[in-house]
């Protein structure tokens, strides 16, 4: 992990949220906490996973944006290396001691490509994706210049209709540019379909990964039979990796909210059709929450509103209740349904946010709890990080 922040000065409620030590009912509130123990048996159970199907794994850094979250899946889960989304956060990611990155997205701005190209003056594998053959001569000379190398997967679009190349002939004749390019290395295929991550039902979701193995396959053949074998085959998510870890062609996970999971990957089933956190994952991420305001019947407020979490993927759940229920939100409140009027002033709710990516960027801080107590505080190392 990384070496231990120093809060030497900081006030607890106004720089920082807790210090280790402190006990959990004195967090301030709203803050992002992380139950370790649920959170290291997941990232546990994926890395035997990984390893029982003979899969790399390389987490999604853009999910918590943390290197010390970062490094904890690679001390436990045996996870080789980071997936970026941008090249600021491959940056964080870099300075902080991770040694294989791949930028899991396209790079074009000229500036952005130069700050790519002279990551690896910092010990790392860097790696980013491609799916147009202009890129190829903007990197390459970005890379030369900075006497580098640069590893390059062809991004291919095996359904997601996103980025990447279409066809089969169009990342043959990529490969073949990074090939010959100086200061780059054609490194494989990046080939994730995010488009059907959140499918609830299982079957729905097989159908659309079989139609992304078969693209996938159809370029991994086409470009061994040009004599460029991909050494790596990357993609699969916390909705799928089953699917690609037992297709024969994909070789790399790029799992990310299984660590945390929130509430809208919660809802997915698996193959017997329970949802994926009631046994196969648990939650290890909440916003802690604290009832404001009881002046209505039948209603309480907390301090949780849209400023500190996402609603893009649907609102919070109260963690571990059913008697109460988060109902909306605005700029500094979250109204809570509570009919039966259990619920006391300054009471502490655990929320597990609709969608764990964007809401853990709204916030500085990861307060680690363990048995009742802070045992660590880790920064949000990449917060912000968009460009």
């Amino acid at each position: 992990m990384n070496a231990t922040p120093d809060f030497a000065g900081l006030e607890v409620g106004y720089d920082i949220p807790a210090l280790p030590g402190m006990d959990a009912a004195d967090i301030q509130t709203p803050c992002l906490i992380l139950d370790l123990d649920a959170l290291e048996r997941n990232i546990r159970k994926m890395g035997g996973y990984a390893k029982a199907h003979g899969m790399r794994h390389r987490s999604h850094g853009k999910m918590h944006k943390s290197v010390d979250v970062q490094k904890l899946q690679e001390r436990l889960g045996g996870v080789v290396g980071v997936c970026c989304q941008k090249v600021s956060e491959a940056e964080v990611f870099a300075r902080g001691g991770i040694k294989d990155i791949l930028v899991s997205n396209e790079v074009r701005d000229a500036m952005k490509i130069d700050r790519l190209a002279r990551l690896p003056r910092y010990g790392a594998r860097i790696g980013v994706c491609i799916d147009d053959l202009e890129n190829v001569a903007e990197l390459s000379h970005a890379a030369q210049k900075h006497a580098t190398t640069l590893e390059c997967l062809v991004e291919i679009d095996c359904g997601h209709g996103r980025c990447g190349i279409g066809t089969a002939g169009g990342a043959v004749a990529i490969a073949q540019a990074i090939d010959a390019a100086p200061g780059l290395k054609f490194a494989g295929i990046q080939a994730y379909q995010g488009g059907m991550q959140h499918l609830e039902n299982y079957a729905e979701r097989k159908i659309k990964l079989d139609e992304a193995v078969a693209m996938t396959k159809a370029a991994v053949e086409a470009l061994r039979t040009a004599g460029l074998k991909p050494e790596i085959v990357s993609g699969g998510g916390t909705g799928s990796y089953y699917f690609e870890s037992n297709s024969g062609i994909y070789n790399e996970l790029q799992c990310g909210s299984y660590a945390f999971m929130d509430a809208d990957y919660g809802r997915i089933n698996d193959q017997h059709g329970n949802r994926i956190d009631r046994g196969e994952w648990e939650n290890a991420l909440f916003i802690l929450t604290s009832v404001m305001s009881h002046a209505k019947s039948g209603q309480a407020v907390c301090d949780a509103g849209l400023k500190v979490q996402s609603l893009d993927s649907g609102l919070p759940v109260i963690h571990g209740r059913d008697d109460v229920k988060y109902v909306s939100a605005s700029d500094e409140h979250g109204v809570i349904e509570d009919t039966r009027g259990v619920l006391r002033s300054n009471e502490k709710l655990k929320l597990v946010p609709g969608h764990c990516d964007p809401t853990c960027n709204l916030h500085d801080w990861y307060v680690g709890v363990r048995d009742g107590k802070v045992e660590v505080l880790w920064p949000v190392s990449a917060r912000g990080k968009a460009y």
